[in-house]
């Protein structure tokens, strides 16, 4: 098992996540980079929908009871195995009582840590996912705090010490990015200037970035006069109550565009201007605040063939660690 000595700021047990229960409110959840926690999985032998854990700009400290292999991906971060440094994108071999802690995320905001066998929690809806606005899954529903014991399951095949994930799949330094959206049901409600600006201006991303969505700051946007349908709020910007896609853009006010990403809600009031191309979703997971993005409007078409050139990574990576 692993003790937790320190927790970090957030750390969270979390898999592919959950699909089909948005009926129930239940977001898709899962690890906001899923690039770098497959990656990590292959490292160590798991099936891709092991669970592992994902840690948020500070990282933990922890123990290992028994011999294990470690892989870490995802943001850089450096390592040490009793106080020696090791590599990131790499299997590393833990022995029983080592004890292993981290440096902050300095490049992406969030660190992958996979273990031979995966973590080991119950699936809840389908899922080891730590949903925390519901206090389900993961490890008791929240994050790891100091003096947890996690179990790890059995080893499902053989690692291979010192294998390393090629240099062309691991995260690349960025100081801005260009993140794909198709438009939304309802972008015509925004003014035609406004539409422009929404796919023209750098937008920087605040300090208000979780796991539920990413918060925006950048010129303002202007909604088209209209009366809103009965039901509806005052703002320009709401709706009738509808449900949300994993990746929906809102604009609450014109403000401050919010990215819905896997713990958001799954319905609500706001006008939905975008939907991001799933293929650029790991991409938002790991940006830090105050880097800048610019929404590149795509048609539906250019979003799935975005998808089928990210799933083909997976499958080259596939190749070459196994």
């Amino acid at each position: 098992m692993i003790e937790i000595k320190q927790g970090g700021l957030s750390t969270t047990v979390q898999d592919r996540g959950r699909v089909g229960l948005f009926e129930m409110g239940i977001p898709t959840g899962g690890s906001l980079d899923q690039f770098s926690a497959y990656a990590a999985n292959l490292l160590v032998g798991n099936d891709e929908d092991a669970a592992v854990l994902e840690c948020t700009y500070t990282l933990p400290h922890f123990s290992v009871s028994e011999s294990t292999t470690m892989a870490v991906t995802g943001g850089t971060a450096s390592i040490t195995v009793n106080g020696d440094p090791v590599p990131q994108w790499q299997a590393v071999s833990l022995s029983a009582g080592s004890e292993v802690s981290f440096g902050l995320a300095s490049l992406g905001s969030r660190v992958y840590i996979a273990f031979a066998g995966g973590i080991d929690v119950p699936v809840v809806f389908g899922s080891r996912s730590t949903y925390l606005a519901g206090a389900l899954g993961g490890y008791q529903g929240r994050k790891l705090e100091t003096g947890d014991q996690i179990e790890l399951a059995r080893p499902q095949r053989e690692v291979v010490l010192g294998r390393a994930v090629p240099d062309q799949f691991r995260l690349a330094a960025r100081k801005s990015s260009e993140v794909r959206v198709v438009p939304g049901l309802h972008v015509e409600r925004l003014s035609e200037e406004s539409r422009e600006t929404l796919f023209s201006a750098n937008w920087k991303l605040t300090p208000l970035g979780d796991r539920s969505g990413m918060r925006y700051s950048g010129p303002h946007i202007d909604w088209e006069l209209a009366e809103n349908y009965f039901g509806a709020g005052s703002d320009p910007s709401n709706i009738v109550d509808a449900g949300y896609p994993l990746g929906a853009i809102e604009i609450p006010g014109g403000n401050e565009p919010i990215l819905l990403h896997r713990d958001a809600p799954t319905e609500g009031g706001y006008a939905m201007i975008g939907v991001t191309a799933r293929a650029d979703m790991d991409i938002v997971g790991q940006q830090m605040p105050g880097e800048q993005v610019q929404f590149r409007a795509v048609s539906l078409d250019q979003a799935l063939e975005a998808w089928g050139v990210y799933r083909r990574q997976w499958e080259e990576l596939t190749a070459a660690l196994r």
